[in-house]
C-alpha cells in the first residue's frame, strides 16, 4: 500500500507522531515548539470573523425568508439545550458509576493554588449572570467585534445585516455579489494556511508531552479512561441515534471530516478546524445559511465534550474530598452548568476556566474550588477529547437542523469526494458545490 504523503491526513497523522517523539525524549525542546501551534491558531482566528460574516451574510440574503431564519434559529437552539443536557447527563451517570475519583491523594493541593488561582480570577472575570450574557452579545461596536474575532457579537450583527440585506431584495444583489467573492478570497486564504497545519499539530503535541509527560496519563488515569470512554458513548450512542433518526450515517460523516478531527487532536482548539468545516459540511450537503447559522452558534451553545467534561470534573473532585453529593446538589450542578458551559470558546483552557466559575457559581458549595488541581496535570490531554467532540456535536448538528428544513442537498458520488479532498488542497481551499442526491 502506498502511502501519499500529499495528503492532508497523511501528513497530520506524521506530523503528531514526531511531535509524540519529540516531546518524549527532548521535552525541553518540545515545550519550544508550542508556538507553531499558537501561530496557526492565531491564523485560523484572523480569519474565522470575516468567514462567519460573509457565510451569514450570504445565506439570509439568498434565503429571504424571516419566517424560515426564525424557525432555523429556534431549533438549533432547542436541539443544542438538549442534546448538551443529555452530554451532561451521561457525564455525571458515568462518574457515580465508575468513581474515578475515589482514592486520590488530595495533600498536594496546597502547593498547586497558585495554579488554579489564574483560573478563578478569569472565571470572576467573566460574566455569567443572564443578563451579563445577554448584554455582550450584541456589540458596541460592529467593527471592532470582527477585529477581535468575538464570536456571539459577530454573530449577531451578522444575522442582523443578512436581515437587512435581505430586505433590500434586488437592490442589495450587488452586495451580495461582492460579498461571494470576498468569501472565496478568504476561503482561497484558508487553503493557504491549512499547508501550515501539520507543523501546528506536531508543535502543539511535542509541547503537550514535554509538559506534561506521559506519565501524567497514568496518574489520572481513570478519569482520563472515564472521560474519553463517556465521549465515546456520547458520540456513538446519543449522536449515533440522532444520526439515525435524520437518515444519516454518523460514521460516513465522521470519515468525510477526519482531517478536521485530526487538526483539533493536534492542537487541542476545536476553533483551528471552524473555518474548513463550514466548507466541508457545505460540500456534505447542507445548505450555505444553515452552516453560516449553525456552526458559528454551535460553538458557544452546543459544547458537548466541554459539557461533559465539567459535568464529570465537578463530580470528581467531590469524590477525591470525599464529599457525598444529594442528588439535589447534583441537580443543582447540573442546572447551573447548563448555564456556563454556554459561551465558552472552543480554544484551549476554556473547559479549565468554565469550571472554576461553576464551582465558584454553586451556592453553599461543598466542592473546594482548589481540588482543581488535581486536573492540573492531565486537562490538556482531556481538552484534545472535549475538543474533538465539540467538533463532531456540531457537525451532527448542522446535518440534523440541514435535513429538518430540507436543505440538505445529499453527499457527492464517493469518487467526487477524493477529487474534492484533491482540489481543496490544489485550489487553496476553493469551495465546490454538492451534486443532488
Amino acid at each position: 500500500m502506498r502511502i501519499n504523503l500529499k495528503n492532508l491526513t497523511v501528513q497530520v497523522l506524521i506530523a503528531i507522531a514526531i511531535g509524540i517523539l519529540v516531546g518524549q525524549f527532548f521535552p525541553a525542546f518540545g515545550v519550544e515548539l508550542k508556538v507553531l501551534g499558537d501561530i496557526f491558531i492565531k491564523l485560523i482566528k484572523m480569519v474565522i470573523a470575516p468567514i462567519v460574516f460573509f457565510t451569514i451574510v450570504i445565506g439570509f440574503a439568498g434565503m429571504g425568508d424571516m419566517k424560515k431564519i426564525g424557525r432555523i434559529g429556534g431549533k438549533a437552539l432547542l436541539y443544542f439545550e438538549i442534546i448538551t443536557t443529555f452530554a451532561m447527563a451521561i457525564g455525571i451517570a458515568v462518574v457515580m458509576i465508575v468513581q474515578p475519583g475515589a482514592g486520590i491523594d488530595t495533600s498536594k493541593v496546597g502547593a498547586k493554588a497558585a495554579d488554579v488561582a489564574k483560573y478563578t480570577k478569569q472565571a470572576a472575570e467573566s460574566p455569567h449572570g443572564f443578563m451579563d450574557f445577554l448584554m455582550s452579545i450584541i456589540p458596541d461596536n460592529a467593527i471592532a467585534a470582527l477585529s477581535k474575532g468575538e464570536m456571539l457579537p459577530v454573530l449577531f450583527f451578522s444575522v442582523m445585516f443578512g436581515l437587512a440585506l435581505s430586505m433590500l431584495g434586488p437592490k442589495g444583489k450587488p452586495v451580495t455579489e461582492f460579498f461571494e467573492k470576498l468569501n472565496e478570497v478568504f476561503f482561497k486564504l484558508v487553503g493557504i494556511i491549512m499547508r501550515f497545519s501539520p507543523f501546528a499539530a506536531g508543535g502543539a503535541m511535542a509541547y503537550t508531552i514535554g509538559k506534561f509527560g506521559l506519565g501524567s496519563l497514568f496518574s489520572l488515569g481513570k478519569m482520563m479512561a472515564a472521560t474519553y470512554l463517556t465521549m465515546f458513548l456520547f458520540i456513538v450512542l446519543i449522536l449515533g441515534t440522532v444520526a439515525k433518526i435524520y437518515k444519516f450515517n454518523l460514521f460516513s460523516l465522521l470519515r468525510f471530516i477526519k482531517d478536521e478531527i485530526l487538526l483539533v487532536l493536534g492542537t487541542s482548539s476545536s476553533e483551528s478546524a471552524l473555518p474548513r468545516l463550514m466548507d466541508r459540511l457545505e460540500k456534505y450537503g447542507c445548505s450555505k445559511s444553515v452552516v453560516g447559522l449553525v456552526v458559528p452558534t454551535g460553538y458557544s451553545f452546543n459544547l458537548d465534550g466541554t459539557s461533559i467534561y465539567l459535568s464529570m470534573a465537578a463530580l470528581f473532585i467531590a469524590q477525591a474530598y470525599g464529599i457525598e453529593l444529594t442528588w439535589i446538589q447534583i441537580l443543582t450542578v447540573l442546572g447551573i452548568l447548563m448555564l456556563t458551559s454556554k459561551g465558552a470558546a472552543g480554544v484551549t483552557g476554556s473547559g479549565f476556566i468554565t469550571l472554576a466559575a461553576t464551582l465558584t457559581a454553586i451556592p453553599g458549595t461543598p466542592i473546594p474550588v482548589e481540588g482543581m488541581a488535581l486536573l492540573l496535570g492531565v486537562d490538556r490531554f482531556m481538552s484534545e477529547a472535549r475538543a474533538i467532540t465539540n467538533l463532531i456535536g456540531n457537525s451532527v448538528a448542522t446535518v440534523v437542523i440541514a435535513k429538518s428544513e430540507k436543505q440538505f442537498t445529499g453527499l457527492q458520488p464517493e469518487g467526487a469526494l477524493a477529487d474534492a479532498d484533491a482540489s481543496y488542497v490544489s485550489t487553496g481551499g476553493t469551495a465546490m458545490t454538492p451534486s443532488v442526491e
